[in-house]
């Protein structure tokens, strides 16, 4: 199915191979978007409807040449989608600071060096839309989940600031935060071992097990796609946008409604601490 709307716009995105990423690809490129899918190991194109770029986002390197290969090829680059990212869970007291660093490089420093590689491309067409692709996570401290919460957290908050700098070049940013999805963070993500005999061992390891459960009962991806595709559309996107269960935005809202110790306490009851 392809839409006039598109004029071969091209369209690059981080951490395609799988999950949300490829789902948001494959449904980008079946609509005419020229797109480039990236990934740390190289892909076969062929296997799939858009094209692969071998990519690494916490390398500088590695984000150069692939974005120069994208631009050469194509002399523009019309949409940025930053959703490569890492999940990491565990009792903060107990998460090793190399592995707490190493996911703050993939889930904000890597989107950063990504933005301002594909800037100077944008400023120079005077047009550019970079959509990042956050979590509702990073709306607030979740238990066991803290840091993760806090680089999604990080990213929100700093886009907030940049896509006011970036209005006088005609470049536009927004936030998309999902919720709980199907996909494989789970499998992907560092987890903190359950030590035993660790003050944490057993709400951890219970904890840990709900986290996992939540994710495996997640929507299709398909739905962030569709609203990724939505935002493309808009002339005007807004500065956040929250796609997941409904209990999962309302979470949010909640959080600036109700008083602190309260809303600590409606979390505590869902992660049954």
């Amino acid at each position: 199915m392809k839409n006039g709307n598109s004029s071969e716009k091209v369209v690059l995105i981080t951490g395609a191979s799988s999950g949300i990423g490829k789902s948001t690809a494959t449904y980008l490129s079946d609509n005419g978007y020229k797109v480039y899918g990236t990934s740390r190991k190289p892909q076969n194109s062929s296997e799939h409807t858009f094209n692969f770029v071998q990519l690494d986002v916490v390398d500088k390197n590695s984000i150069e040449n692939a974005v120069s290969e994208v631009y050469e090829k194509e002399g523009r680059i019309d949409i940025l989608i930053n959703n490569a990212g890492m999940g990491i869970t565990g009792p903060i007291e107990e998460i090793p600071e190399e592995e707490m660093k190493r996911v703050f490089e993939t889930n904000y420093f890597g989107p950063l060096n990504m933005i301002k590689r594909v800037l100077p491309i944008m400023r120079n067409q005077k047009s550019g839309l970079i959509i990042n692709i956050t979590s509702i996570a990073g709306y607030m401290g979740l238990p066991y989940r803290g840091i993760y919460s806090a680089t999604k957290g990080a990213l929100e908050i700093t886009a907030e600031a940049y896509r006011m700098e970036l209005k006088q070049f005609g470049i536009k940013m927004t936030n998309v935060a999902p919720g709980d999805f199907a996909t494989n963070i789970a499998s992907g993500r560092y987890h903190a071992p359950v030590k035993t005999g660790s003050p944490y061992e057993e709400v951890y390891g219970n904890t840990l097990k709900l986290m996992d459960e939540h994710v495996d009962a997640g929507k299709d991806p398909q739905s962030i796609a569709r609203k990724i595709y939505e935002i493309i559309n808009t002339p005007d996107p807004k500065v956040h946008y929250k796609v997941g269960e409904r209990l999962q935005k309302i979470s949010v809202k909640l959080k600036a409604l109700l008083p602190d110790k309260l809303y600590e306490k409606m979390l505590m009851k869902h992660y049954k601490l």
